[in-house]
């Protein structure tokens, strides 16, 4: 009979271990399978993101490839500073992408009465962009005209110099920008009258991408070389300009510039640009 239960025992002991061996490779295998699949979907994973890289990648090289967005152009802002010569008012740098298209008006509200300017954005976007800059930073708020030129050929008032303020001139009156300069844009093509009667043109220093924030208004068409930023055309006021100029100068820049401080001060209260 022992010999019997023995067999018996050995035969269900034979019989667990053989169940358990069967499980043991089962569970080996399943956990195979999932590492297989863990790592397929890695690999899908990573090959997902990579995709989505170079796609981005591939999109920011078609869009810097292709530019501006339409209506618009990329304006170069020159960082300034007083070391370069000058006094610099800081206001940061304008957006470097402005409209192309359409007007904007510029508005003078002034001691003596309103003037402003229509700017054709498609001729000059950059200094356009520039002067609605500066109205938000209210840059030439509370400021004078500096300087003016009257002469057979050659009639215009000079302002733009966010330090020209206060009771009367000052030596420094004429030196002072804002905290970048720009290239010159929109230049006269009409030798004959490059700067015609109620043209407002950016002033600069004869020198390449000098442009900043002063401007001269023309009283009358005015001959000077077509090296000046056309900016835009009076449309209203241009009469308070021309009694400015008719009442004269203190003759202060004579003879080189030439010119001088006016008799009859414009004090420019607001600029705004809409």
């Amino acid at each position: 009979m022992s010999s019997i239960k023995d067999r018996q025992r050995a035969a269900a002991r034979a019989r667990l271990e053989k169940e358990m061996a069967e499980r043991s490779a089962a569970a080996r295998k399943r956990r195979q399978r999932q590492a297989i699949v863990g790592s397929a979907a890695a690999v899908i994973l990573i090959a997902g993101v990579a995709f989505f890289v170079v796609r981005a990648l591939q999109k920011d090289e078609k869009t810097e490839a292709a530019g501006p967005a339409a209506g618009t152009v990329n304006c170069t802002w020159t960082p300034a500073d007083e070391a370069s010569g000058g006094k610099v008012k800081d206001v940061g740098l304008p957006p470097v992408n402005v409209p192309n298209t359409g007007t904007s008006t510029l508005t003078f509200d002034t001691g003596l009465g309103v003037i402003e300017a229509n700017i054709d954005l498609a001729k000059a976007p950059c200094t356009g962009g520039s002067f609605k800059h500066l109205a938000a930073q209210k840059f030439l708020d509370n400021t004078k005209c500096h300087r003016m030129v009257n002469k057979d050929s050659f009639k215009v008032l000079q302002c733009g110099d966010p330090f020209a303020t206060g009771e009367g001139y000052r030596d420094t009156d004429g030196q002072g920008g804002p905290s970048y300069t720009m290239a010159e844009e929109n230049l006269p093509t009409d030798t004959a009258k490059p700067y015609p009667a109620g043209s407002i043109a950016m002033a600069n220093t004869n020198m390449p991408n000098s442009t900043g924030s002063q401007f001269f208004i023309c009283s009358e068409d005015t001959q000077l070389p077509p090296n000046y930023t056309l900016l835009g055309t009076i449309t209203k006021g241009l009469d308070i300009v021309k009694d400015v100029i008719k009442a004269g100068d203190d003759g202060k820049f004579e003879p080189n510039p030439g010119g001088g401080r006016p008799k009859k001060e414009l004090l420019i209260k607001t600029m705004t640009v809409s």
